[in-house]
């Protein structure tokens, strides 16, 4: 198979795979290093290179599940509260093996969606990344990533576009 034949292969199975789907398998160090590298690689205008990620493992994935279901728990009024998406908040992060925050960093230098477009074009080259690597990935963009700001250490010129999951498939 050519490259261009491979590429073509991989974008047409690119797709959303939700943590219901992972297995209790860890993503080896390396693959996750090759995932975040090709998300560096993607077009920026005058190299501004506005994709700021962190990385959940372990126990700060854990507290990050925490944190989102209070946030969703003291943000939501008594009669719309739904003790099943309190739930699925904490499933859906304590399934996934890692979970990378997007956050977008405006440089000033170049227009707001311009900066935007480069950061989901780095998502994209993680997509593919993990659709090549057999590696089960979404970007979930929930309200309540606003409220993070703290925790991810967000300044005042950056904003949280979401949350992008990852985890082992069979």
């Amino acid at each position: 198979m050519n490259n261009s034949e491979v590429l073509k292969r991989i974008i047409e199975e690119r797709r959303s795979i939700f943590p219901k789907d992972y297995t209790d398998k860890e993503i080896p160090q390396n693959i996750l290093d090759e995932i975040l590298s090709s998300a560096v690689l993607a077009p920026n205008h005058k190299r501004t290179k506005p994709w700021r990620f962190k990385i959940f493992k372990g126990e700060e994935k854990a507290n990050l599940a925490l944190e989102m279901q209070e946030i969703y728990k003291s943000n939501t009024a008594p009669q719309t509260f739904l003790e099943k998406k309190y739930q699925d908040i904490g499933f859906k992060i304590n399934k996934a093996d890692v979970i990378v925050s997007i956050v977008v960093n405006f440089s000033g230098m170049v227009p707001e969606w311009e900066e935007i477009a480069a950061v989901s074009m780095a998502v994209q080259n993680m997509y593919l990344t993990c659709t090549a690597n057999n590696i089960g990935c979404y970007w979930s963009s929930p309200k309540i990533v606003d409220h993070l700001k703290d925790s991810l250490t967000i300044e005042e010129n950056q904003k949280c576009l979401g949350l992008f999951y990852l985890g082992k498939v069979d």
